[in-house]
């Protein structure tokens, strides 16, 4: 891919979010931990987001989350500053996600925790159009809130490599070039898959979308 070095980490012209990073992992570097505190608090409410966008179980999102600071904090010296280092970050926390869902098997939708969080995401804006007016009454109140699951559902009914893809642009609003160096991909390959996810998405509710 363009722009890529031969380590895979894409090259690009750091700006001032990222010349910070860079000035703090410096810092790290040099022993100082209060700089790598400061990336934490910078980042880990989108790695959590991303990972409990995967894994829906609370429990099991915080501890991947942490487990991808940790695996930053041992690997740092492998950060060659050739790409922004939440990119770098962001694939740490997919490759452990994504290894935890294959050694756990795929698992259905449980967890409620997800049901009042739109977050822009395609599954929100699909509940939405779904849904199709504002909820005033109780029992309209109730119906959205069964399409909500029904759209998360769904989600989670995808194969992880359109899942992953689908979390990455719409929840986490990433570029093309951002996910390819996240998943280690084409870009090309991301909006094939982005596309097909999404269309995936819309046949399963097909019915929702239909009513509304």
């Amino acid at each position: 891919m363009a722009g890529t070095s031969s380590g895979g980490e894409e090259a690009v012209s750091p700006g001032p979010i990222a010349f910070e990073d860079a000035v703090l992992v410096t810092r790290f570097r040099q022993g100082d931990m209060q700089a790598f505190g400061a990336l934490v608090a910078k980042y880990q409410d989108r790695i959590f987001t991303m990972v409990l966008r995967m894994c829906p179980n609370r429990a099991e999102a915080e501890e991947l989350a942490q487990e991808a600071f940790l695996r930053a904090m041992e690997r740092i010296d492998q950060f060659r500053g050739q790409s922004r280092f939440y990119t770098w970050l962001f694939r740490i926390a997919a490759n452990l996600t994504l290894s935890h869902r294959r050694r756990a098997g795929r698992v259905k939708f449980r967890s409620m925790d997800l049901l009042d969080e739109s977050g822009g995401s395609q599954a929100a804006n699909l509940a939405d159009e779904a849904a199709g007016r504002h909820v005033v009454r109780p029992d309209e109140a109730a119906m959205a809130l069964e399409t909500r699951h029904r759209v998360l559902g769904a989600m989670d009914e995808l194969d992880d490599e359109f899942r992953i893809v689908l979390v990455l642009r719409d929840i986490e609003e990433m570029d093309y070039d951002q996910i390819a160096q996240v998943l280690d991909l084409p870009a090309g390959t991301v909006k094939s898959r982005l596309h097909r996810a999404r269309c995936a998405l819309k046949e399963k509710l097909a019915d929702l979308v239909g009513e509304a």
